[in-house]
């Protein structure tokens, strides 16, 4: 051990370098922790942590010990650049022991720098850099040498478990709003629309309230489909789908439930209001390959209309086929009469 290092083994520190990647953190707090146990063990004057992204070129600085604000700012900039010990520690992959450096602040250092790998299927993956300073002169020993590669595993261990949750929650994610969503316009599917409208309905129930369906349904879309083809019908469908989701309330829940059918959940009376702005949106839409897009509108209330949501989709459907009847780019309320 040279005479200004620590006076024993510093490996029979591992245990709290151990405890603090396993601390359960965010990944930052955790390289922190990691990085200051390593510097107070070895007597360090200075250490960072690099992360590298193999999505995308460059370092990103993710833990750093003993560097005011200016030097860091420095520090993430420097390790940008060929010839900085970070970079070409993460660009060969390989460790640099006693590599001589100098800071304004601090004069002459000796530092060690090690590449955090983990190797998955037999492939290295090379997660980042970890750096660590010491005021020179100085050699860093074998003990010190072996800690220090440790440390480099266990904060490699540390990044990869974390973006391994990050992967499976976003994975996770995906698969939840998959279930949830139509693949084709991002709305709300049929059967979530299901389950809001009697979450909707109880609520209103349980309070006095009221609340507003409507169906949407565009018109003359199997002609589209048939002059345009599918590429075009998807068009219309987005664009429509588009328009609901710009012109509802954020209280409000617009789904696809069928190929060209749309529907509205509205808690209250505005039903008929959202249906119409939703109606003078889509006729302002352009033509889609020479058609001229618009849809045809039923609006039912709970309870005015019915009293459990099978029977007030359907009282939406029975004013959608009388607003069919009045014409293109018509809206009709239950018991009411049709009007464009």
């Amino acid at each position: 051990m040279a005479s200004d290092g620590p006076s024993r083994d510093p490996r029979t520190r591992l245990p709290a370098a151990i405890a603090a990647a396993g601390s359960g953190s965010d990944l930052d707090s955790t390289l922190a922790a990691v990085l200051t146990t390593g510097v107070e063990t070895l007597g360090c004057a200075m250490g960072a942590v690099f992360l590298q992204d193999p999505d995308r070129p460059g370092l990103t600085l993710a833990a750093v010990h003993g560097f005011d604000t200016d030097t860091v700012a420095g520090l993430s900039l420097a390790a940008q650049g060929a010839g900085d010990p970070f970079a070409d520690t993460a660009a060969t992959r390989t460790s640099t022991f006693d590599r001589q450096g100098s800071t304004p602040e601090r004069g002459a250092f000796v530092g060690a720098y090690l590449p955090m790998i983990v190797t998955t299927g037999g492939v290295d993956t090379s997660l980042g850099v970890i750096g660590v300073g010491w005021p020179a002169p100085r050699t860093v020993s074998v003990e010190e040498r072996a800690y220090l590669e440790a440390l480099a595993a266990l904060a490699g261990l540390a990044v990869d478990r974390a973006r391994l949750a990050s992967t499976a929650a976003e994975r996770s994610e995906w698969f939840e709003r998959m279930a949830h969503t139509d693949p084709l316009t991002g709305l709300a599917n049929d059967r979530t629309v299901a389950r809001i409208l009697e979450l909707e309905l109880a609520r209103a129930g349980r309070q006095g309230g009221e609340v507003s369906l409507a169906i949407f349904d565009i018109d003359g879309f199997r002609a589209t489909n048939e002059e345009g083809g599918a590429d075009v019908g998807d068009d219309v469908l987005r664009r429509v789908a588009a328009v609901l989701a710009e012109s509802v309330r954020l209280v409000d829940t617009v789904g696809r439930i069928g190929g060209d059918e749309f529907v509205l959940v509205a808690p209250g009376s505005a039903g008929l209001m959202v249906a119409r702005r939703i109606l003078d949106g889509i006729g302002a839409l352009p033509a889609v390959a020479g058609r001229t897009v618009s849809v045809s509108a039923g609006v039912a209330r709970f309870p005015a209309d019915a009293s459990e949501s099978e029977a007030l989709i359907q009282a939406a459907m029975d004013a959608l086929a009388r607003a069919k009847v009045e014409g293109a780019g018509s809206v009709a309320e239950t018991g009411a009469v049709p009007g464009g």
